[in-house]
């Protein structure tokens, strides 16, 4: 009988907590379960990760830092024992690519790298500005060319990568349809607008608070914002609820019609829709901005809409507002585009096709 292969993630953030490792890899796990064993080690855990987004000081967010790094050292032990592995983003999300480097070169080990951002860009949060001082985001192009596959989130990625590596996979992020399930209700009398999102993306809410401001003065509407950080818009019709596992999906039910604006620079472009497809998932009409895989999730006016300028967000926004029925069409429309071609229903197959044919050292067909 064969020995069951084992694979050994890596990834930055503490399990279940992160959405891109949520959604990019986590949720598959018990599906690889049933063919291969499985390790997932994160660079941060829970302690470190609340350290991190708090309001301590610079000094204790580095000794974390620090400590973490020590600590992770540590995996050298379990590569050895691996057949397999899966680097999420980075292995450490700080310094040169020492991790990758020896994994590759002196442990000889397959390497499946994978991303759903323009990570190649430098970006941090205001939380941790001292982290622009040691992240090297020019790591990433000697990552893809030590790796056997490089799966990516959507198409701009997956061009950026095969500047260094031919073998590329495109698996979008995926939500779970079982999870997401919509069980909405139109029980309040103010339309809810809602947006979702982690602290280091709240900025994209910037171009569109005046457009909320007049959307206000003509209708009864809330502005709901579920975040692991407080806004702070001046905004009357503003409510905040901090997002919490145990009630993501309940909050997010609160939200009449889901927003994502972006802005068209070259970071938002390598941005996977996350946020519009969790929106679909539970059959809330969305408003995307028309930048990156936006254009190719939604198609304006079947399963949701594109805005542009803010005359744009306005006015689509506006007629969301005044028709329900219009909602209601959109959200199942949305749905049915989530389960057909962005659920992990969909796509776990794509998944291991790409562990199977690592591990058996074949070539993956390019996407």
């Amino acid at each position: 009988m064969n020995k069951q292969k084992k694979i050994l993630f890596l990834s930055p953030y503490p399990h279940d907590i992160g959405p891109s490792q949520r959604f990019r890899f986590e949720q598959y796990l018990d599906v690889i379960s049933i063919q291969y064993k499985y390790e997932q080690i994160t660079f941060w855990d829970n302690h470190a990760w609340n350290l991190l987004y708090s309001d301590k000081n610079e000094v204790s967010k580095l000794a974390i830092l620090i400590k973490s790094l020590v600590v992770r050292w540590l995996i050298l032990f379990k590569v050895a024992k691996s057949d397999l592995i899966f680097i999420h983003r980075e292995v450490a999300p700080v310094g040169p690519p020492i991790f990758e480097w020896l994994i590759k070169f002196i442990f000889r080990k397959p390497i499946i790298y994978d991303f759903d951002d323009a990570i190649w860009f430098r970006n941090y949060s205001e939380k941790n500005k001292i982290a622009r001082y040691f992240k090297a985001p020019w790591k990433v192009k000697y990552i893809c060319r030590w790796s056997d596959v490089v799966i990516v989130g959507n198409r701009y990625l997956g061009e950026y990568a095969l500047k260094y590596n031919s073998n590329i996979q495109i698996i979008p992020t995926t939500i779970n349809t079982k999870y997401h399930q919509p069980q909405k209700e139109d029980n309040h009398l103010n339309v809810v607008i809602g947006w979702t999102g982690t602290l280091t993306t709240l900025r994209q809410l910037d171009p569109i608070i005046t457009v909320i401001k007049h959307l206000h003065e003509k209708y009864k509407i809330k502005f709901l914002i579920i975040s692991n950080s407080f806004p702070h818009f001046e905004l009357s019709s503003l409510e905040y609820i901090k997002w919490r596992k145990s009630t993501e999906i309940s909050d997010l039910q609160k939200i009449d019609i889901g927003i994502m604006p972006l802005y068209d620079d070259e970071w938002e472009k390598g941005k996977c829709g996350f946020k519009g497809l969790q929106y679909m998932s539970l059959e809330i009409p969305a408003v995307m901005s028309p930048v990156g895989v936006n254009t190719e999730i939604i198609e304006d006016g079947v399963n949701g809409f594109l805005a542009s300028t803010e005359q744009e967000w306005f006015d689509k926004l506006s007629l969301l507002i005044e028709d329900a029925e219009l909602r209601k069409r959109l959200g199942r429309a949305g749905r049915q585009t989530v389960v057909e071609r962005y659920s992990i229903q969909a796509n776990a197959p794509k998944y291991l096709e790409v562990l199977t044919r690592v591990l058996a050292n074949n070539k993956i067909r390019q996407i």
